[in-house]
């Protein structure tokens, strides 16, 4: 998998310029020669080449010039420098100014090759060396869960990972589908370079073909340098394109050409550039039925949903959530400085949490355990810990809780959460000695509710704090 796609020319003899354009782009590099060093920078400026092979000796601005002002421009370019019998003087200089290596005039072509490739495997390395770092710092999140659901997509993720083969991934917000994606990718040779996610919706429709392909100077008003785009920065690795469905037409067109070619055109741009990228793709919304109402390409479904992967939602998997509450409340002890920290769930507070919908999946039950790690007073997160609204739903019927399934027939749900929601707000009131906006804040509802409740279960806030006062400590 070559690293390096681009490469400007730069030389004033047309015989290197031509043997060069042709060795290259015969090992599949996209070259482009230009004459003389004023003409190199002009090109580099208008977009963005991965290698520069210049000549130390050049008409109108010299090699040495080029190459410093091309790395204060970008910074991230790779040169090469040749220079003739004479002048290795020069070369050597060049290459203490930054180049990574020379080329000796008279040369044959496979010595610019061998360099080449000696350069790629260098870019290699230090992607390696970030991506490492990178990884080192928080560990990469796990994918937690026994359900047999979750087992199923990544035994998927598994058979998918080796191959390039474009994956959907399908689900409901908060299910976890980026971090499917980055399974894909790390499981897959691509695993050292690049994993670059976009969310599509959340870029404005005018700049989303910019930000995807990148733009040449002068593209449009703002465009006052060259900028690569998205699919360029992946190149070689992964590209998650989140929400999907939110694609405007004109960039359909061009993502289309992408999965079908290989290859990216900038806006501003009359040449083609070659990519090779893994694209992934997610969507929570019916990609079939945008297709029917004419807002997203019937062509570009197909390429896109060569395999589809569907995350289920939390509640169809709901012997996942003791792990995954327990892994949060880690997680949050930790990132919170809790001291000392929380140990776990009690049984009721468990309860809860098996028998609540979750609407907003592991993204929610993830916010509801950080709230409630950072209200919790002892050892175990209580269910007056938890959002009051794990306490009011109803669980499906479908899914019965353990709740439900302990409870005696003369016994409905409705008339036990009601006494354990007074049961908790005397707990609360014992616990913070009657003050009732304290309580309030504990319980998390408002002043006005916790009023409401006091009044319709008949609780004496002085009595409970009474109670609070003569318990052991």
């Amino acid at each position: 998998m070559s690293t390096f796609r681009s490469i400007l020319v730069a030389d004033d003899e047309p015989s290197i310029r031509h043997v060069l354009t042709l060795v290259l782009s015969g090992h599949g590099y996209e070259v482009r020669a230009v004459a003389d060093g004023e003409e190199a920078l002009r090109e580099l400026a208008a977009r963005s080449y991965d290698v520069l092979l210049c000549d130390v000796r050049m008409p109108k601005r010299d090699g040495l010039s080029v190459l410093r002002q091309a790395l204060a421009d970008h910074p991230g370019l790779t040169v090469l420098v040749m220079s003739a019998y004479g002048s290795q003087e020069q070369a050597l200089e060049a290459v203490g100014a930054g180049a990574y290596d020379y080329v000796q005039k008279p040369f044959k072509p496979e010595e610019i090759v061998f360099v080449l490739r000696k350069a790629e495997e260098r870019e290699r390395l230090l992607r390696e060396n970030r991506r490492l770092k990178t990884a080192g710092a928080p560990p990469p999140e796990r994918i937690l869960g026994e359900s047999e659901g979750l087992k199923a997509v990544l035994r998927q993720v598994e058979r998918l990972a080796p191959v390039h083969t474009t994956v959907l991934i399908t689900g409901e917000s908060g299910t976890g589908k980026e971090l499917i994606a980055r399974a894909l990718h790390e499981r897959s040779p691509r695993a050292a370079l690049p994993f670059v996610a976009v969310n599509c919706g959340a870029i404005p429709a005018g700049l989303i073909e910019s930000e995807l392909f990148g733009h040449a100077k002068g593209a449009f008003t703002d465009a006052r340098t060259a900028k690569r785009g998205l699919f360029s920065e992946a190149d070689g690795g992964t590209l998650f394109l989140d929400e999907v469905g939110e694609l405007p037409l004109p960039a359909q067109v061009k993502l289309l050409r992408v999965l079908q070619e290989g290859e990216i055109r900038p806006v501003g741009e009359s040449r083609s550039e070659r990519v090779d990228v893994r694209v992934i793709a997610a969507t929570l919304r019916d990609l079939g039925k945008l297709v029917e109402r004419g807002e997203f390409r019937e062509d570009l479904y197909y390429r896109l949903n060569v395999v589809n992967l569907r995350m289920p939602p939390l509640r169809e998997r709901r012997e996942d959530i003791p792990p995954l509450a327990r892994a949060f409340i880690h997680r949050f002890n930790r990132q919170l400085n809790r001291e000392p920290p929380v140990e776990g769930l009690s049984p009721e507070a468990q309860a809860l949490l098996e028998a609540y919908a979750w609407p907003g999946n592991v993204r929610e039950l993830e916010n509801a355990m950080e709230r409630a790690v950072l209200l919790a007073d002892g050892p175990l997160l209580l269910p007056a810990n938890l959002p009051e609204r794990l306490w009011t739903a109803s669980p499906p019927a479908s899914q019965p809780s353990p709740v439900q399934q302990a409870s005696s027939s003369d016994l409905s749900l409705k008339r036990a959460m009601r006494e354990l929601e007074e049961s908790y707000i005397r707990a609360a009131l014992r616990r913070t000695h009657g003050n009732r906006t304290r309580a309030a804040e504990v319980l998390d509802i408002s002043h006005r509710a916790l009023l409401y409740k006091i009044k319709e279960y008949g609780i004496d806030p002085d009595a409970e704090a009474e109670k609070g006062s003569q318990a052991p400590s």
